[in-house]
């Protein structure tokens, strides 16, 4: 317990305690701090970015300025908070898969062979991403890509952003999930949503029905589905959630939310909707270019499906955007508010933002000209720089 922990340590106060228990660990210098706290033995203490680099940790998360804490990778479940339907959480009270403050959203995994895919996933673990997140809309399958990735990695988190609900019924994802989650412990995470309307209908040719009572009906189906397999593995499940009914749902019936296009205004709006205990593991698309032109072109094109999308719409609508932002392909000002550009600080201050408004962990999306493109220089890049 962390009371414990800071008492052999002799600590007098938090700043104290932060250096007593970093200098116990024999921490010098290391970059990942959450983790040699965790190592300690400390749960829930607030350590400053000031008494971590008085104690030798130089990583981007003590960084002047910052005002990063690294007890968003601390504290145990708080009892207080109700257990959600699903396996556990990796969120603010730090129990489930470790994914680190930062991860990697792509697609273009889509765009390699499963050899090339495999080997790819591999090499991103090398340069240090502990997270892998990715999509399922027109590429492959959630959950046989999941197992691919997780089979090709040794440590990395993979987690789906998300699997769609209409890609199978509740048996089929409880089972699929449970599987994965009890052959790669603490390293898969079950991304679930209701996707759009268009893809539904058009593409896999069912009914789309309300968004919010759709997921609710679907993760009781789940919470009760039959599954009579060994093992008892449970996958950590956060939902596709940007509007106050479905973060609600995942407060209460998940384990916690994975925004994607959004602000770190709205990071604060979904921590307070949450509370506390819960993952908020938000998504931040990243044009690494000083040339404006360069990056409006790539965040028109990325934005070019989404702002057709009515969930979306009604999702920047409440952000306070005009009808105006939402031309197709969005405004600058749009893409300027969804989008980070510049160099590694400027991606690594917008990260910041988000962890200080109350996310956990922070995935980045890198874009290209081509988004089948996996920008492996501007992903070692990041790495560099954040990791």
């Amino acid at each position: 317990m962390a009371g414990a922990a800071l008492r052999a340590a002799g600590a007098a106060d938090f700043r104290a305690a932060g250096v007593a228990v970093l200098r116990a660990a024999g921490v010098a210098g290391v970059r990942v701090a959450g983790a040699a706290l965790r190592a300690a033995g400390v749960a829930g203490v607030r350590v400053a970015g000031a008494a971590l680099r008085a104690a030798g940790v130089v990583g981007w998360r003590a960084t002047v300025g910052m005002g990063l804490t690294v007890a968003k990778l601390g504290a145990r479940r708080d009892p207080r908070v109700p257990a959600p339907v699903s396996g556990g959480s990796t969120g603010r009270r730090g129990y489930g898969p470790v994914m680190g403050p930062v991860g990697l959203w792509t697609t273009a995994l889509d765009a390699l062979s499963a050899a090339r895919a495999a080997d790819a996933a591999a090499r991103l673990e090398e340069q240090g991403w502990a997270a892998l997140w990715f999509g399922e809309a027109y590429g492959r399958e959630a959950f046989t890509n999941a197992g691919m990735l997780l089979g090709a990695t040794r440590r990395m988190v993979v987690a789906t952003g998300i699997a769609n609900v209409y890609g199978r019924d509740a048996v089929a994802m409880n089972a699929a999930s449970r599987l994965l989650a009890d052959q790669y412990p603490g390293r898969f995470v079950l991304g679930m949503g209701v996707s759009h309307r268009p893809l539904v209908e058009r593409t896999r040719g069912h009914a789309y029905a309300a968004p919010v009572a759709t997921m609710r009906e679907y993760l009781a189906a789940m919470a009760t589905a039959p599954f009579l397999a060994a093992g008892e593995g449970r996958p950590t499940v956060v939902l596709a959630a940007l509007g106050p009914n479905m973060l609600a749902l995942a407060r209460d019936a998940a384990d916690g939310a994975h925004p994607y296009l959004t602000t770190p205004s709205h990071t604060a709006l979904a921590r307070q909707a949450l509370g506390p205990g819960k993952l908020l593991a938000v998504e931040q698309g990243v044009a690494l270019t000083t040339d404006r032109e360069t990056f409006l072109r790539r965040a028109h094109a990325h934005l070019e499906i989404y702002t057709g999308l009515p969930n979306y719409r009604n999702h920047w609508l409440r952000l306070g955007f005009s009808e105006e932002d939402l031309c197709r392909g969005g405004s600058d000002r749009l893409a300027e508010a969804l989008i980070v550009h510049g160099d590694e600080q400027a991606v690594r201050m917008r990260v910041a933002q988000h962890l200080d408004a109350g996310a956990d962990h922070v995935c980045v999306q890198v874009l290209g000209e081509n988004p089948a493109q996996l920008r492996a220089e501007d992903l070692a890049r990041l790495a560099a720089a954040l990791l």
